[in-house]
């Protein structure tokens, strides 16, 4: 379940419970204070990740500065999806639409660097399989 209790609406701040209450705010202070400060809600997408714009511009390039929230307080930037990808990098001034999506758009899937299932290529040492064979094929040098 996410920690995101109630959704913002879009153009309103954010209060401490839309943002997972006091738990939130120990675990992560500065994104929460700062959300809460600076934030105005924008939307959220179908993964329950939260996206806040500052109210007042002050980057250099005269934009407002954009961040995510991630639900369940995940930190994995492959859970943003394209549709909202674009609009954090500043590629669309509003969020792409999520019915503007594509056949062949796959969806999301973990990024499974540094776990069980990540991928490894046959031969590999973590892979048992591809040892025994490469093993077995092996001789040593031996000087005459």
């Amino acid at each position: 379940m996410s920690d995101i209790v109630a959704a913002t609406q879009p153009g309103q701040k954010p209060s401490l419970a839309d943002l997972g209450g006091l738990k939130a705010l120990f675990v992560n202070p500065g994104l929460v204070l700062g959300t809460l400060r600076h934030g105005l809600g924008v939307g959220s997408d179908e993964l329950g990740n939260r996206y806040f714009e500052e109210r007042r511009p002050t980057r250099p390039d005269g934009r407002k500065r954009r961040w995510v929230v991630y639900a369940n307080r995940a930190r994995d930037a492959s859970l943003v999806p394209p549709e909202w990808h674009a609009w954090l990098h500043f590629l669309t001034d509003a969020p792409l639409p999520m019915g503007a999506r594509r056949p062949w758009q796959a969806p999301y899937q973990p990024n499974l660097t540094g776990t069980q299932g990540a991928y490894r290529p046959p031969g590999h040492d973590y892979v048992a399989a591809g040892q025994t064979a490469a093993k077995a094929s092996y001789q040593p040098w031996t000087p005459e």
